[in-house]
C-alpha cells in the first residue's frame, strides 16, 4: 500500500465542489465573452437591433447653451444629429471630443451637427469648451441629463452616451461608451 502525502494531491482528480465552481466559471466567462462580441460587432447596439428608442423627447428638448441663450434640438431636424452626453470629469468624453469637432467640420456642410449635452455646472463647462476648442453647440443639461439619457437607453447612467438621429428624425443608433474615429465616419457616412 502507498502512502499518499499532503503533496500528491496534485494527481487526484478535482472534488465535485471544485468541478462544478470551475465549469460555472467557465460558463460565466463564455457568456461574458459571447456578450461583449455581440455588442461590439453590433456597433454597440445589443445583438445588432435597431434601438427602439423614441426621439420625441430629445427632439423637443431645449436647453441653454453656455452663454444662457435657449436652443431646441428640433433646430437641427433634417440633418444627421450627434448628441452627445458628457461631462468635464469623464476621461474618455474629453477622448472623443476631439473626434466630435473633427468630424463635424468635414461634414456639417453635408448636413452633420453634433451637439454636446454637459452634465455640469455652466462655469466648469464653459472653461473646458473653451481649452478644447470645441466648436460645435454644447448644451447645459447639467445633472439631470442623466435622467434624460436613461430615457433613452442609458439604462446604466453611463457617460459618454450617444444618440445619433437619421434625417428623418428617428433614432438611428444609440452608443454607451466613447467612440473611435473609424467606427465613428463610418456609421456618419451611411447616414449622410
Amino acid at each position: 500500500m502507498t502512502k499518499v502525502s499532503a503533496d500528491s494531491n496534485v494527481d487526484r482528480p478535482p472534488s465535485g465542489r471544485r468541478r462544478i465552481r470551475r465549469r460555472a466559471a467557465l460558463a460565466v466567462a463564455a457568456v461574458l465573452a459571447l456578450s461583449a462580441g455581440l455588442y461590439v460587432g453590433s456597433g454597440g447596439n445589443w445583438f445588432g437591433r435597431e434601438p427602439t428608442v423614441d426621439a420625441a423627447p430629445l427632439l423637443g428638448l431645449a436647453l441653454p447653451d453656455t452663454g444662457g441663450t435657449e436652443q431646441k434640438l428640433a433646430q437641427w431636424r433634417g440633418k444627421v444629429l450627434v448628441v452627445n452626453f458628457w461631462a468635464t470629469w469623464c476621461v474618455p468624453c474629453r477622448e472623443e471630443m476631439p473626434l466630435f469637432a473633427s468630424a463635424q467640420r468635414d461634414f456639417g456642410d453635408r448636413g452633420l451637427q453634433f451637439v454636446g449635452i454637459a452634465i455640469d455646472d455652466p462655469p466648469k463647462i464653459e472653461a473646458f469648451v473653451k481649452a478644447l476648442h470645441v466648436d460645435y453647440p454644447i448644451l447645459v443639461g447639467g445633472y439631470g441629463a442623466i435622467e434624460l439619457s436613461k430615457t433613452l437607453g442609458n439604462r446604466l447612467g453611463v457617460l459618454p452616451f450617444t444618440v445619433i438621429l437619421a434625417r428623418d428624425g428617428r433614432v438611428a443608433m444609440t452608443r454607451a461608451g466613447p467612440f473611435h474615429d473609424g467606427e465613428l465616419r463610418a456609421i456618419i457616412g451611411q447616414l449622410l
